[in-house]
This record gives structure tokens, sequence and C-alpha cells, in this order.
């Protein structure tokens, strides 16, 4: 008999809100009832404008924000409230990358602490931290006999490796990486993702991915989950989502990416979108897409469509009341 394993990460509308820019305002809702799963040695990959509520969901995620409403569940366990003290164990197993990597590194701090702290907080020696460290440093690539050095003398890269050294340092089932390579150039970009791509490989780890570079997201994950204005509004398999996507929102997103083939380049179409996003503490009624879209009509303008499958039995929904292929 076949049982299908329960997810790493089980995350169910999800809704952070922050207090409104003046008293007596709306408060602000970043993040309105997202849900999705991650399953253990998977990548997910969530992708949408700056502004849409990617990185709150993250941050969330691994409690450095919380939620107002919804549920996080890791493991079975629901963390979306435990207190610092209860989370303390777990955050062996929850970990994060963050988008800058130096301004995410203690200046003040040599690697070797920068890279144990998180094993001394759960309580090592330093002895056995230091050690660890060593061998972290070499695992991502770094030459462990600059394990003394400060941040500042090294590259944006190396930083980074610093940063993924750092997270690794409990052995984590699932790394919380948020725009790891957007602050890196190009050529670095892909040494990174080579590195993160290796380490999921030799070490089992489960990714939830945040990135704006579609084309850095079809390389490495497994799915996609598409946000807009703080809702999801397609997700699904990399594969079906990228060979036709669903959504106007994706489709406008991909249309973007750059193609190897110039020919191909060339001839194909390109979606712009109308005016620019609304803002999160004035959405629009219905569907918050339907300003800047093309297919908007009377029913997007006062219902907002929940997320829903296309094709019985197909890993994938939409939340579009005219999607692609419907």
């Amino acid at each position: 008999m076949t049982t299908t394993a329960p997810p790493l990460l089980r995350v169910r509308d999800l809704t952070i809100a922050f207090p409104g820019s003046r008293r007596g305002s709306a408060p602000i809702r970043a993040v309105d009832g997202i849900g999705f799963d991650v399953a253990a040695g998977e990548t997910l990959g969530l992708v949408g404008e700056s502004g849409c509520g990617k990185s709150t969901t993250g941050r969330t995620i691994v409690r450095l924000l919380e939620p107002t409403a919804g549920s996080v569940s890791f493991g079975g366990r629901d963390i979306s409230h435990l207190s610092q003290r209860a989370l303390k164990p777990l955050r062996r197993d929850l970990q994060m990358v963050f988008q800058d990597p130096h301004s995410s590194l203690n200046p003040r701090q040599t690697v070797a602490r920068i890279i144990a702290d998180p094993l001394l907080v759960q309580g090592g020696t330093a002895a056995d931290a230091r050690k660890r460290a060593v061998e972290l440093m070499e695992l991502v690539g770094l030459i462990p006999e600059h394990i003394d050095r400060h941040p500042h003398e090294f590259s944006g890269g190396q930083a980074q490796r610093i940063g993924i050294a750092r997270a690794l340092a409990t052995s984590p089932r699932l790394v919380v990486a948020d725009e790891p390579v957007s602050a890196l150039d190009v050529s670095v970009q892909a040494q990174i993702v080579n590195l993160m791509e290796r380490l999921q490989r030799e070490l089992g780890l489960a990714y939830l991915f945040i990135a704006h570079d579609l084309s850095v997201v079809k390389r490495v994950c497994d799915r996609v989950a598409v946000m807009y204005l703080g809702r999801i509004v397609e997700i699904g398999a990399k594969e079906r989502v990228y060979a036709a996507p669903a959504h106007p929102y994706t489709r406008a997103l991909l249309s973007a990416v750059p193609l190897p083939d110039p020919a191909a380049e060339r001839s194909r179409e390109r979606i712009t979108l109308l005016g620019d996003p609304p803002s999160p503490a004035a959405p629009p009624p219905g569907c918050t897409f339907h300003p800047r879209c093309p297919k908007a009509r009377e029913i997007c303008r006062a219902e907002a469509p929940p997320l829903r499958t296309l094709v019985p039995g197909e890993a994938r929904e939409v939340a579009c009341h005219f999607p692609e292929g419907d």
C-alpha cells in the first residue's frame, strides 16, 4: 500500500497585517490568506514583484515576524504562536539565508563566531562549534584558514557562502532562502545556485526559495507559487506553470524573461501590464489584479476568485475567473 508522507512545512490561510501609517487607518495586509506545502527535500519557489509579500511570508515562517491569522506547521506541529523558548529547539531544523550577505553578518565578529553562533545558542561547546565551523567553511567552498577573518574581508559571493554555512550549522531540514542571489553579480549568482543545488543533494534539504528572477526559479525549483499583492494567484509544478501559465499575471512575468535564442526573443509576444501594482494599504475590490489585467470583466471587479484546480488530478491551482486553458 502506498502512503503519502505529510509535508514538512504546511502554511494555511496565513495573514500578516501591519498597523496603518496614520492613527485610525486600516491595517495593511502584506500577506492575505495564503497557503502552500513544502515536502521534505523539495524546493518551492515563491515569486512576484517587489512588495508582493514574499519576504514577509518567509520571515513569518521562521518566526522573525508574528502571523496575524492562519497557521504555520513544521514537522506536523503548529509553530504559529509558540514562545521564543518553545521555538528554540525547533530552530535547529528551520533556518534562513538572507538577501544581502554583508548586512546579515555581524561586522564585529569573525567568521568562526558567525558560523558557530547557532550551535552555541543551542548549547554546544566552543570547541565543537569551531570544529563544525571549519567543516562548513570547506563544505561551502571557502578556505578554512580564513575562518578568523571578518566579513568585510570577503567578496559578496563569499559572504553569501558564509551566510549559507551559518544556516547549515545546526543541520536543518528546511532553509528559507530570501532572494539569496539577487544582490550578487550574474556570474556569482550561478556559483551560489550551483552550491545550493549541491547542498540539497548531499544533505537532503528542503528550500523555500524566494525570488523575483524567474530564470533562477526555473532552474532550482520543483514547484512555483506566484504571488501578487499578498495573495497566491497560481501554484503548481514548475513544468506546467512555465509551459502553460494560466493566470494573466504569471503570463506577463514569464513574457519578460529573456530567451537564449535571439530569433525566438524577437518573435515572441511581450505582455505589458497596465500601471503599477496597487498599494496594499488600499487594495482594489474583487480580484486585486483586475486594474492591470487585459482580460478583466465586471465579475473581476466584484468578486475575488478562489484558488481552484483547472484540470482534475493536476497539481496546479489558479485564482482567476478567466484563466488560460479553462
